[in-house]
């Protein structure tokens, strides 16, 4: 047979792509179980930078060892065993209908459509109580769903910080919600006055002088959309419908 031919050709051309596909898959399997350990160092990194507590130079593991991770009923806002905090998996269980409830458009401002009846919180404990606690937030933005953290103090009302790891929305824009500078304005914000979501993400600017200042973060410039939805979605979480019934079981010793 020439090497010409066209017969020689594809049988090379089909040898050549099934020796590739034969490496790719293998080096995928291979490389899974690295991948998921690094995922789930990245997460926990993102939990630590949320509530202002990752270090430089130390290793995360060790530092994630002063967190506690706990399982809440979102109705109930009480602690549960009901799965097991190491192994649930709050983003699977909100697309399991037998694991999640379908939420109304009305009332779904952060448009998750289903929200998950467990979500996982993490714990910064010391002997005289909750120090900090961080509560994973995610909604609509402009483009698509953003997952990330929003960390309390101890008086469970203050923001100690935000943090996003996920999202695809424009760089340079709804992408700004990666700007340290301006996750830094969150940091020392009321998310609550009288058990009430106050806090809030404005169009523009906040201006300190006028009332209410404390409870405002600014907005994202040329970013509305997502501005609007990071706004929703904070208020959402904190609300009824998410964390709100925790936070005021925390508050009354009864969690």
């Amino acid at each position: 047979m020439g090497n010409d031919s066209i017969s020689k050709t594809f049988g090379v051309a089909l040898a050549l792509c099934i020796v590739c596909a034969v490496v790719v898959s293998s080096a995928a399997v291979i490389l899974r179980p690295t991948q998921e350990v690094n995922k789930l160092l990245d997460l926990k990194s993102n939990i630590l930078a949320s509530a202002g507590l990752l270090k430089q130079g130390v290793s995360i593991e060790t530092q994630f060892e002063q967190i506690s991770t706990r399982v809440v009923d979102l109705e109930t806002g009480r602690f549960t065993d009901a799965v097991d905090a190491a192994s649930y998996d709050q983003r699977k269980a909100s697309k399991d209908p037998a694991m999640s409830v379908a939420l109304d458009p009305k009332q779904d401002p952060a448009k998750i459509k289903r929200r998950a009846n467990y979500a996982t919180v993490y714990l910064l404990e010391t002997e005289q109580g909750i120090e900090k606690i961080i509560l994973p937030i995610k909604g609509y933005g402009l483009w698509s769903t953003l997952y990330g953290f929003l960390a309390l103090e101890s008086d469970l009302q203050t923001v100690a910080g935000i943090g996003f790891y996920e999202h695809t929305e424009t760089p340079g824009l709804g992408g700004e919600v990666d700007n340290p500078r301006w996750k830094a304005g969150w940091i020392g914000k009321q998310a609550y006055r009288q058990g009430e979501v106050v806090i809030n993400v404005l169009k523009g600017k906040v201006d300190m002088s006028r009332e209410g200042a404390e409870s405002q973060i600014d907005g994202l410039a040329g970013a509305t959309l997502t501005t609007r939805g990071v706004d929703n979605l904070v208020r959402y979480w904190l609300g009824d419908e998410g964390f709100r019934p925790l936070i005021n079981q925390l508050k009354a010793g009864e969690a």
